[in-house]
């Protein structure tokens, strides 16, 4: 069979050139972000700036076995001026004792008791009410904080204009004992990191980073504050912001350590979760490809949708290849030298974008796990979202609570 025949050609060609044009693409948006922003940024005197009160919501879910060690990195952060509330969203566990314990031990520490899981974005509602300041640190329960992260975060809202809305921090890996821990690794410091950096210079980002964000509350309560029925609410609220004109900057020196699933399960719930939720913003917010006053975040808006219509046409050549070889050569198809030059660009991207980051967080020694990552990632990414599309359209018809549950935190040995 001639696989780059019609109709098969048009959509080889596809599945080739979109990740081939979109690492050059991020590539060259990491590096011209270094060059203009990123290196002329000056460092802060954190001694001779009057720092704003912050309020740091944590919403829990039986957390448990993180929640104290948490608390723990949170109070021994030096900013001068912070509240610590952490709402607990109907634990089931043994994590509404331990919260009472926390708030008995530390004056700072505070703790809402919700009596029914609700989801995590009515618990920063519920947070957010509770709160006395006006810059609000959101971090999941298994966060721990570079003790400068609140000082970037917050000083973005200073010198970057009133109409910051949002400050997302960069996201670090602390368990990377196992191989599927370092590729999340090499991803979070490459690819998530060069996206964030792109879309940061064009204007516009497809979310904040939920484990690591400081909102302005005046921002917040101008969209609505969080959409309770969306299952990915750092997403959600990203989008709403920036369409009221917002603007969401992004932070890569703010460092927070957090934990990633280690088991295919725990990554496959997660991604799910993460693609269900990108695929949730796209059925909402379609209308601004017709409002001119949106069109900064078309561009990100058509990345989303193409990215969908890539994983599809990807288990279509895949599927039409299987059931349609002649001979084994055609079930090589993947193995051509056409594959080789993809995953070779890959490479270069990542090695790129793992130079970048380990200017703040040190991750350049683990670039040889990146050699797993192109290939296990496309056919994961794929089906990922080829399953949560179905579940997206129809959390959009259904709607109510977007309700949670505690992820797989993986393994927190060094």
């Amino acid at each position: 069979m001639n696989f780059f025949s019609e109709p098969y050609g048009v959509v080889a060609s596809f599945v080739f050139w979109y990740p081939f044009l979109m690492a050059l693409f991020w590539m060259a948006g990491s590096i011209l972000f270094l060059r203009t922003k990123e290196n002329k940024q000056s460092d802060i005197d954190i001694d001779g700036f009057d720092w704003p009160m912050i309020s740091i919501l944590v919403p829990c879910y039986n957390e448990e076995d993180t929640i104290m060690e948490t608390v723990e990195n949170l109070t021994g952060l030096s900013y001068p001026k912070k509240e610590i509330i952490l709402i607990n969203d109907g634990s089931t566990d043994q994590t509404t004792y331990l919260l009472e314990e926390l708030s008995k031990k530390y004056d700072e520490v505070r703790v809402i008791q919700l009596e029914q899981n609700q989801g995590k974005a009515n618990a920063l509602q519920v947070g957010l009410f509770a709160s006395k300041a006006e810059y609000l640190v959101c971090v999941d329960a298994d966060a721990l904080l570079a003790d400068t992260a609140p000082y970037y975060m917050v000083h973005q809202f200073f010198v970057s204009g009133e109409r910051v809305g949002a400050v997302t921090g960069s996201p670090s890996i602390r368990n990377r004992n196992t191989l599927l821990s370092r590729m999340q690794l090499v991803e979070y410091a490459s690819i998530i990191g060069a996206i964030k950096r792109t879309q940061r210079l064009l204007g516009k980002v497809m979310t904040v980073s939920g484990v690591v964000v400081t909102f302005r509350k005046k921002a917040l309560v101008d969209v609505g504050l969080w959409d309770r029925d969306m299952i990915t609410e750092d997403i959600a609220v990203s989008w709403k912001l920036q369409k009221r004109f917002w603007d969401v900057r992004y932070e890569p020196r703010a460092i927070c350590w957090m934990l990633v699933p280690e088991t295919l399960s725990g990554i496959w719930q997660q991604r799910i979760r993460w693609a269900q939720g990108g695929q949730e913003v796209v059925l909402r917010h379609w209308r601004i490809l017709f409002s001119w006053k949106q069109r900064r975040l078309w561009l990100i808006f058509l990345e989303q949708c193409v990215s969908t219509i890539w994983a599809f046409s990807w288990l279509f050549i895949t599927l039409v290849l299987i059931f349609s070889a002649n001979t084994f050569q055609d079930l090589l198809f993947w193995l051509t030298l056409t594959s080789f030059f993809l995953v070779f660009i890959s490479m270069i991207q990542l090695f790129i974008s793992l130079v970048i980051d380990s200017r703040h967080n040190g991750v350049m020694k683990y670039y040889l796990w990146a050699a797993w990552y192109p290939a296990i990632y496309w056919m994961v990414n794929t089906l990922v979202v080829v399953v949560a599309l179905p579940r997206a359209i129809k959390s959009r018809y259904k709607g109510g609570y977007a309700v949670w549950s505690s992820p797989d935190r993986g393994l927190k040995k060094p």
